[in-house]
């Protein structure tokens, strides 16, 4: 069974350094970069999340120029990859527009300890289930606690070798995460599918 995967990039409501919450700003780098990890990998949406109006007016100009533009003409790929972003104002109308019944099955990334209840592994098999699978990533320092309290799991940290430095860019943690979920296993690739 094909995943049917959905992902969704918070800006609101997220944490600052000092543990506030705040909405934080569109970063093009994101947009541009997640969305072709998401074409890559077959995710079926991305969906940006961000409540202030002139920052989504400030991505569907970008949007518009990539897919109507001279971006369009310039990079077909890019175009490709582009189209699978919608920005929406709240978490609640990314759900309103899944629309599945049941709806899909929430999974918040987090880089802090303490909020981890799915490893890897079991979020590559519920992935397969059948059942809709929306990943949320936090932009900032992190999904506000009350995101993660709604959510019905929270995927384990990345490490790296370096256990006291986390603190990876979203686009680089949701290309890992991504093809951990969905990609081949690595292992069969090194054993040529053994």
């Amino acid at each position: 069974m094909t995943p049917c995967v959905y992902i969704a990039l918070i800006h609101y409501p997220v944490i600052n350094k000092k543990g506030r919450i705040i909405a934080s700003s569109i970063t093009n780098l994101d947009l541009h970069d997640i969305a072709r990890v998401c074409r890559t990998y077959g995710v079926r949406r991305y969906f940006v999340v961000q409540p202030l109006r002139d920052q989504r007016e400030l991505v569907k100009e970008l949007l518009t120029y990539w897919q109507n533009g001279y971006g369009r003409v310039y990079n077909p790929d890019r175009q490709e990859a582009l189209k699978r972003i919608k920005v929406v104002a709240s978490l609640k109308m990314v759900l309103t527009e899944i629309g599945a019944s049941p709806g899909p099955v929430l999974v918040a990334t987090e880089a802090r300890e303490g909020w981890a209840n799915l490893s890897f592994r079991q979020a590559r098999e519920l992935a397969k289930s059948g059942r809709p699978m929306l990943l949320l990533f936090g932009t900032a320092w992190g999904l506000a606690p009350k995101v993660l309290q709604i959510c019905d799991y929270v995927l384990e940290p990345l490490k790296g070798q370096e256990d006291a430095y986390n603190h990876l860019s979203v686009r680089s943690a949701a290309a890992i995460i991504i093809d951990r979920l969905l990609g081949e296993p690595w292992w069969q690739r090194a054993e040529g599918g053994q």
